[in-house]
C-alpha cells in the first residue's frame, strides 16, 4: 500500500485554480522529491495533505486513511516541517522537543530516548544554547528532530534547503537520506541537484498538474514531447505531457574549429556547443560505429567524445516550457 494517494485533488483561491485534477502516490520508504518553480503549487498540496487547508475537490489517503479538513485524524502519521520553522527562541534544543512531546501524549521514558536519539541524528546532541542563537541551518535540523518525534510514517518537507549554505544543504540532505528505512520522506524543492543526490522517486508539477512522475531512472529516460502546432490541432485529445523514452546526447570535442566545422558539413543536424564541441540529437549515438568510420576516414581528430544521459534539468525545461 503507498504512504500516499492523491486523486483529483483540486484547489482554487478566486477565480484561479492553483492545483487542478492532481494524481500523485509515493510508495513506502522513498525519499520522493516534488519538484516545481516557486509558486506552482507544492506548499498548497503539502498543507492539503496536512489537513491544514481545505480542498476544493478530490481525495487524499494517508497510510490508507482519508484526510479530513480540520481534523487530526491523519495527523498521527504525518510529521511536517514547514519551509519556515517557528520555535520558541529561550528553550533549548532538547527543551522544544521535550515541549512538543508533552504536547503529543508521549510517554516520558519513550520521549526522552527519542529525543536523546533524534538530537544525535540531527546533529544537535551537544547543544546547550537558545534556539535564538541557531543559525538557519541548525533550526532546520531541529525542525526534522521535531518532525520526526513521533514516528511518522509519512515525513512532509516544505522546501528543507531553500537559503541555505553549501554545507548546510548537504547537512539537511544527509538526514532526510538516512531516515529512509524509518518513514517515507516528501520534500519539495526547485533545486534539481537535491533532488537528484537523494531522490529514488520524483514528480514535477506543473500547470497545477502532475507532468511527470516515477522513480529517478524512469525520469531521466523520459523526455516531454513537444508537439508543434498542426500536431496539436489534429490529436486536439493528446495528453498534454506525452512520455517517451529519451535517447542519449552524442557529444564531440573536436582540436580545432576548422575541425567542427569539416565535421558539420556532413552532419548538419549537430548543435555546436562552443566554437570546438559539437552535440548531436538523440538518436545519433545509435549510429556511433558509422559516425567513428567516418571520423577515421576523414582523418578528423578528436579530443573527446562522450554520451550524456538526459537530465532532470532536460525534463524541468521540457515541461515548464509549455
Amino acid at each position: 500500500m503507498n504512504v500516499l494517494e492523491i486523486a483529483g485533488l483540486t484547489k482554487r483561491f478566486g477565480t484561479k485554480t492553483v492545483i487542478d485534477h492532481m494524481d500523485l502516490s509515493i510508495p513506502p520508504h522513498s525519499v520522493f522529491g516534488f519538484i516545481g518553480q516557486n509558486g506552482a503549487g507544492k506548499t498548497t498540496t503539502m498543507k492539503m495533505i496536512t489537513g491544514l487547508l481545505k480542498p476544493d475537490g478530490g481525495t487524499i489517503r494517508v497510510c490508507g486513511e482519508k484526510v479530513t479538513f480540520g481534523s487530526n485524524k491523519t495527523s498521527r502519521w504525518i510529521g511536517y516541517l514547514p519551509d519556515v520553522p517557528e520555535f520558541y527562541g529561550y528553550m533549548t534544543a532538547a527543551q522544544y522537543l521535550a515541549l512538543c512531546g508533552e504536547i503529543t501524549g508521549m510517554e516520558r521514558e519513550n520521549l526522552r530516548e527519542a529525543s536523546g536519539r533524534l538530537l544525535e541524528l540531527v546533529g544537535l546532541a551537544d547543544s546547550r544554547g537558545c534556539i535564538r542563537h541557531f543559525s538557519r541551518g541548525m533550526k532546520q535540523r531541529l525542525g526534522i528532530a521535531q518532525a520526526l518525534l513521533n514516528g511518522p510514517r509519512l515525513l512532509i518537507c516544505d522546501e528543507p534547503t531553500s537559503a541555505l549554505d553549501p554545507v548546510g544543504r548537504k547537512e539537511i540532505l544527509d538526514i532526510l537520506a538516512s531516515v529512509k528505512d524509518q518513514t517515507t520522506v516528501l520534500f519539495s524543492t526547485h533545486v534539481l541537484s537535491d533532488v537528484e543526490r537523494i531522490c529514488d522517486h520524483a514528480a514535477l508539477l506543473s500547470g497545477g498538474r502532475i507532468a511527470v512522475q516515477g522513480t529517478l531512472e524512469e525520469l531521466k529516460t523520459r523526455r516531454n514531447k513537444e508537439s508543434n502546432r498542426s500536431a496539436r490541432a489534429e490529436h486536439s485529445l493528446r495528453r498534454p505531457y506525452e512520455k517517451i523514452v529519451a535517447k542519449e546526447t552524442l557529444q564531440i570535442e573536436f582540436q580545432t574549429e576548422k575541425d567542427l566545422q569539416q565535421f558539420r558539413v556532413r552532419y548538419p543536424s549537430g548543435e555546436a556547443v562552443d566554437r570546438t564541441t559539437i552535440r548531436l540529437p538523440g538518436d545519433a549515438y545509435e549510429d556511433m560505429s558509422s559516425i567513428l568510420s567516418d571520423l577515421a576516414q576523414n582523418h578528423v581528430p578528436v579530443r573527446k567524445l562522450e554520451l550524456l544521459e538526459p537530465t532532470l534539468e532536460d525534463l524541468f525545461l521540457e515541461v515548464t516550457a509549455q
